[in-house]
């Protein structure tokens, strides 16, 4: 073969390469706990404001998103206000974070937010999570216009250790999540959290009609076939891979673009 042939060749396999769709990789998010008190000053009021009327545009205008703003329903140490932003890539959220540190009208909100002597919460939490390979993206499921509000489920299951924890993920990837959206739920994240307290663990969104939907689902996943059989493979017992399972169940607040 000429020198030639081989740099067409060459270029020609380069290009067939580029031209390769990539496998889609796990989008990240921030999930962050703005804490609060019952209080004269109503913590609960202020900060919703502020995240509906100052961080939502703002994060908006900066490429963040989806963004989802929820209250507690049914969850332990509430009140709180559950933040949600995503970000398509780290280093998107890097950008995102710049752009919002340079976002005038944003900071001089934010400085005014956090000026009061009344504190508009008593404490923040946030962990970073990457979003699992089997759903790579946040979901917001459907237009909100023309139906109800929907209710919200998050559940965290915690691991022994990280070899454990991917395994659980697997399993995900290998049903349960099929599984979820045949008994009538609407996934909407799944995620690994890489950075935050009670590692490792990950963390799941659900999205119901309703509570009654909400019995529906978890009747109907409990008795699937294919959730029955999954579940008795080697190595995936609650007991082999999950040390410990909380959830909390919320509503969407103003600002949300997930209802």
């Amino acid at each position: 073969m000429t020198r030639r042939n081989l740099l067409v060749t060459a270029a020609g396999g380069a290009a067939a390469l580029a031209a390769a769709p990539e496998t889609p990789k796990g989008a990240f998010f921030e999930l962050r706990y703005f804490y609060m008190r019952n209080s004269r000053s109503n913590q609960v009021q202020r900060t919703t404001g502020f995240i509906s009327t100052a961080y939502a545009p703002a994060a908006r205008r900066a490429g963040i998103g989806p963004i989802g703003v929820f209250n507690a329903v049914i969850a332990p140490e509430a009140p709180f206000l559950l933040l949600l932003s995503g970000y398509p890539s780290l280093a998107a959220m890097q950008a995102s974070l710049e752009k919002l540190a340079a976002d005038a009208e944003y900071q001089k909100a934010h400085g005014d937010f956090n000026s009061s002597p009344d504190l508009p919460y008593s404490r923040m939490e946030s962990t970073l999570f990457r979003c699992f390979d089997s759903q790579p993206a946040i979901d917001p499921g459907p237009a909100p216009e023309g139906r109800a509000t929907r209710t919200f489920e998050m559940r965290t299951y915690e691991s022994d250790n990280e070899a454990t924890l991917k395994r659980k993920i697997k399993m995900f990837g290998d049903g349960e999540a099929a599984v979820f959206r045949k008994s009538g739920a609407q996934p909407v994240f799944f995620g690994e959290a890489l950075v935050g307290p009670k590692l490792p663990r990950l963390t799941y969104m659900l999205a119901y009609p309703d509570m009654a939907g909400r019995d529906k689902v978890w009747s109907a996943f409990g008795a699937d076939p294919d959730w029955q059989k999954l579940r008795s493979q080697p190595g995936y017992s609650d007991a082999e891979i999950v040390s410990n399972i909380s959830n909390v169940i919320l509503r969407p607040a103003a600002g949300s673009e997930i209802r």
